[in-house]
């Protein structure tokens, strides 16, 4: 025992900038040539990230002087509209899609009694009919559910479907959202939106304690390919629209405040999810603030779904870690709502056991990790803190020229939303096709022998709408396995793998796994002759030979192997580089094989060379 204080890391020497810059350069110039050394500048930009949409990740992150983070609660609502509730801090808000009544009955149902504490119904032509909401209900207390409706070309009716439960149950002490969202539909269809009657359904909704009338759902932009910045600005722009078409009937700002909720998606990107949440909450109660809403009403409510645009078909258990990644953010990130899309969703409607590991994922990680005990457990980590900075900023930009151009929906009838989406979309699908942007089990380590999903029901087909069409960022690699799967025979390529094992072993894993990518065979030959190679592709019958070997054993062998290939009229690709096998290799190897190549291109090349049907 002693009465001295101990300081934590006390007795360490306290490391500085200078201490840190000199360990990067001392690993960063390890291999570097006498004077040609990197400086800390050139350093630090190379451990640099840059995210589609301009968000920038530093190497390393300090408590700038004077900053102050605030408390959860209070204003600007950074780090929490409110104190956690009782219970594992947020609402189970599971999704349901299925347009037979009975069978969404049942899995309400079962959602409610294993641990669920809301529902979502999506009305649609693809989903449940308006007329069927209340069967799809039946046996649900209104008073200790939330209850949310949601749809594209039938807002109107699913809200008047969920009043009329209500008034049926006789209940006003309710919470629930009326799914009112005219930007958003008009994103997804094409046509104009229509904002008169908002006032109506603020109307509608006030005899209903717990009930918001308006949601601003941008999920939808998420699904189109947009970043962190553009939802957030795009959901703050749609806020701000909404404020403005209720104040022209006769809504004063703090009650449509009251009556607005947000949807936001929570991506397998953890810290810009927490940041993306933190930051709009900033940003909506600096709107209140300019409008005289009370202090106390300007906290935005939100509602966080695990987004689709992340989810793979092929092998769909990745999507587990990925629902949970993003669950757990939108968590910390102080979501009052979470919804966990099931792994198995891009394979048609949701199988009882995937909506049951799907609910458990939030209850696991509220009963577990106690996530949403802790108002705002992120704040006050330096790089959360600057990236929700630096989110709030861009988004506020982008908010400022949407108004200066006319205000959203005049933005988004013009193109310009879509515009920039595309751009930041368009980003994405480059480093998705090199490989920068990774996805487990798709483009990286690829399963080639997947169990085929049960008890999956095919989804009704889905209404051709004229706006925003929605993407999986692992899209064009579920293409090029379709393409295989449809072919009349296997297509393979001749893996001759030159030298022994310690030569070839990296490259042959590496090159193996990227003609799994496709789902294109690569049976091998392991320290072959030139002739053997020629003699093994003819067996196989494939006119595709990939040389793999350290750059040693190319500088011996490559060209010859690969003269004897091309004499035989055989394609030869290399895995590494050209220059490595040496004089002669010009006009005998036919393509290279390396780190941040566009593998799509590649690989669809590759299948057009061996007459694989588009």
């Amino acid at each position: 025992m002693t009465d001295e204080t101990m300081v934590l890391a006390g007795d360490f020497p306290q490391p500085t900038p200078e201490d840190w810059d000199r360990e990067v350069l001392k690993v960063l110039n390890r291999k570097r040539p006498p004077g040609q050394e990197l400086t800390i500048d050139q350093a630090i930009k190379r451990l640099t990230s840059v995210y589609p949409d301009g968000v920038t990740i530093d190497p390393l992150y300090t408590l700038p002087e004077g900053q102050t983070i605030g408390y959860p609660a209070q204003t600007p609502f950074t780090r929490g509209a409110e104190f956690p509730p009782v219970g594992i801090g947020w609402d189970v808000v599971q999704l349901h899609e299925d347009p037979d009544p009975a069978r969404t009955n049942q899995a309400v149902l079962d959602d409610l009694n294993a641990g669920g504490t809301g529902v979502w119904l999506r009305v649609d032509e693809d989903a449940l009919s308006k007329d069927d909401v209340a069967a799809a209900l039946a046996g649900v207390l209104p008073d200790a559910v939330t209850i949310a409706v949601s749809s594209v070309g039938h807002q109107g009716c699913a809200a008047k479907a969920l009043l009329k439960f209500y008034e049926a149950a006789g209940q006003t002490a309710v919470k629930g959202n009326l799914g009112i969202d005219p930007l958003a539909a008009a994103a997804v269809t094409g046509e104009a939106a229509d904002l008169s009657a908002l006032a109506e359904w603020v109307a509608a909704a006030r005899p209903y304690q717990g009930v918001r009338a308006l949601t601003v759902d941008v999920t939808p932009y998420d699904n189109a390919g947009a970043g962190d910045i553009d939802q957030v600005a795009n959901a703050v722009a749609t806020g701000i629209e909404y404020v403005r078409a209720l104040a022209g009937q006769g809504v004063d700002a703090a009650e449509a405040f009251g009556q607005i909720a947000f949807r936001q998606s929570a991506t397998a990107d953890q810290f810009t999810t927490i940041a993306r949440f933190r930051a709009l909450r900033r940003l909506w109660a600096r709107v209140g603030e300019v409008l005289g809403v009370p202090e106390a009403q300007r906290g935005a409510v939100q509602h966080a779904v695990t987004s689709w645009r992340v989810i793979s078909r092929d092998d769909p258990w990745v999507n587990l870690l990925r629902a949970t990644i993003g669950a757990f953010a939108a968590a910390v990130g102080g979501a009052e709502l979470i919804t966990v899309l099931p792994h198995d969703t891009a394979h048609g409607l949701p199988s009882k056991f995937s909506r049951r590991i799907a609910r458990n994922i939030q209850l696991l990680i509220g009963e577990e990790t106690h996530a949403g005990a802790a108002k705002d457990p992120a704040g006050g980590a330096w790089f959360v803190e600057s990236l929700t900075d630096q989110i709030a900023t861009k988004a506020w930009a982008k908010v400022q020229s949407i108004e200066a151009a006319g205000g959203f929906a005049a933005a988004l009838a013009a193109g310009t939303i879509a515009a920039d989406i595309a751009a930041v979309a368009a980003e994405r699908a480059e480093r998705l096709a090199t490989r920068k942007l990774p996805l487990t089990g798709t483009s990286m380590f690829p399963k080639p022998d997947e169990d085929p999903i049960q008890d999956v029901l095919p989804r009704p087909a889905k209404p051709v709408y004229g706006g925003l069409a929605a993407h999986r960022d692992s899209e064009v690699f579920e293409a090029l396995r379709d393409r295989t799967a449809a072919a009349a025979t296997p297509p393979q390529v001749l893996l001759a793998c030159l030298g022994e094992r310690r030569d070839f072993g990296p490259r042959e894993q590496f090159t193996s796994n990227l003609f799994m990518v496709a789902g294109i065979g690569w049976p091998e030959l392991e320290g072959p002759t030139p002739d053997a190679i020629v003699a093994k592709a003819q067996e196989l019958g494939t006119p595709i030979v990939v040389l793999a070997s350290s750059a040693k054993v190319y500088a011996a062998q490559a060209v010859a192997a690969a003269q004897a290939a091309k004499a035989a009229g055989l394609t030869v690709y290399i895995a590494g580089r050209q220059a490595e096998a040496g004089e002669g290799a010009d006009g005998v190897i036919d393509a290279e094989i390396f780190d941040g190549m566009d593998v799509v291109a590649f690989l669809n090349d590759t299948l057009d060379k061996l007459g694989v049907a588009k």
